[in-house]
């Protein structure tokens, strides 16, 4: 191993962003640590200037086992942590593990790394973080912070962690949009076009305005981004949130349209309902589903928050904005649907 090689520890780094980000901080010039749990999915392999280092992070003796190999390994000091490993569940229910994982994980890691001159500690947070926009209007880091449910909540939490807890730290929050594949993988997007794709009755009903929408963004281009920031990381100041996401936000009814047409030829309407009787019809139908039903009661509450952001800030402090669009990725997203289902659902975590 080069000594020459700045030295950089990525968590979660089997996950869809993490092995991605290890491959291309390698290709950088970083000789990239790994952290992430033994088993599924695999930590990257047979990559050069990338070590699989086994760390669970809900467990101190385990963090600091990891950050042993590390010190080892290097000098003491480290050009970046980019801290990705965090609980995520689609269900809305709390769980103790946002704190185990999430936000207490967070501080075993920063408390096993004062051993370290670490240059810069980036965590990946969301955009949800921050209270909805109107339609029309756009989000700036600025903004007032809202949770609305567990998972942000634990994002912000962990966020206030560092920045107040940690406050020698060089760090930056990345408040990531929706990220999204060629073939998908972005949760709500992708039930959306499951919905479209088996003639649901429930693709033609909607709880909110139809106008409003979420940003998204090309997971490569996140991957873009937090290079980016390692890269940068003596002239981004300490405490620095930037919002990483598309310009543009499709509304739910032009990705409606757009997913009607590309499926079955035409577009796809959709009439608006009262949120109390979809609320029910949620309930109702997560029962019948044992609890596995993907739209909850919750979601009925959120169905017209419209986040559209303001990303001057990654343009000025990374050089960053985005290299794909959703609305021209969309059409490879169906295409792949309709050439192998079977492996759609598959890669998508879905069940036919």
């Amino acid at each position: 191993m080069s000594s020459e090689r700045p030295s950089v520890i990525v968590t979660g780094s089997s996950g869809l962003l993490g092995n991605p980000t290890c491959r291309r901080l390698a290709e950088a010039g970083y000789e990239v640590f790994g952290f992430d749990r033994v088993g599924l999915p695999e930590p990257p392999k047979s990559l050069e200037h990338v070590h699989d280092v086994e760390c669970d992070i809900t467990n101190y003796a385990s963090v600091q086992g990891a950050i042993a190999k590390v010190q080892r390994r290097t000098s003491g000091k480290l050009a970046s942590v980019v801290h990705m490993a965090a609980y995520y569940d689609f269900s809305g229910e709390d769980s103790d593990l946002y704190d185990k994982v999430t936000i207490n994980g967070t501080d075993r890691l920063l408390n096993a790394l004062d051993e370290f001159e670490v240059e810069q500690f980036v965590f990946t947070s969301t955009m949800l973080v921050h209270a909805p926009c109107k339609v029309g209007e756009r989000i700036h880091e600025d903004d007032p912070l809202e949770a609305k449910w567990p998972y942000p909540k634990s994002k912000i939490e962990t966020e206030r962690l560092i920045r107040e807890g940690r406050p020698n730290v060089r760090s930056v929050f990345l408040r990531v949009a929706g990220a999204y594949t060629e073939y998908g993988r972005q949760p709500t997007m992708v039930q959306q076009i499951k919905r479209i794709y088996e003639k649901d009755f429930q693709a033609r009903f909607f709880p909110g305005d139809t106008d409003a929408g979420q940003a998204a963004v090309h997971l490569d281009d996140v991957v873009d981004a937090i290079v980016r920031t390692v890269e940068r990381r003596h002239q981004i100041p300490p405490k620095t949130a930037i919002l990483i996401g598309e310009e543009e936000t499709l509304s739910y009814q032009t990705l409606q349209n757009l997913i009607g047409k590309q499926l079955h030829g035409k577009e796809w309407s959709t009439m608006e309902i009262p949120k109390p009787v979809a609320k029910v019809g949620a309930a109702i139908s997560d029962a019948v589903q044992g609890g596995d039903a993907f739209i909850k009661p919750f979601m009925v509450s959120m169905a017209d928050d419209h986040y559209a952001l303001d990303i001057s800030r990654a343009k000025e402090l990374l050089g960053w904005e985005p290299k794909h669009s959703l609305a021209m990725t969309l059409p490879k997203m169906t295409a792949a649907l309709k050439e192998d289902p079977d492996k759609w659902y598959q890669q998508n975590g879905l069940e036919r």
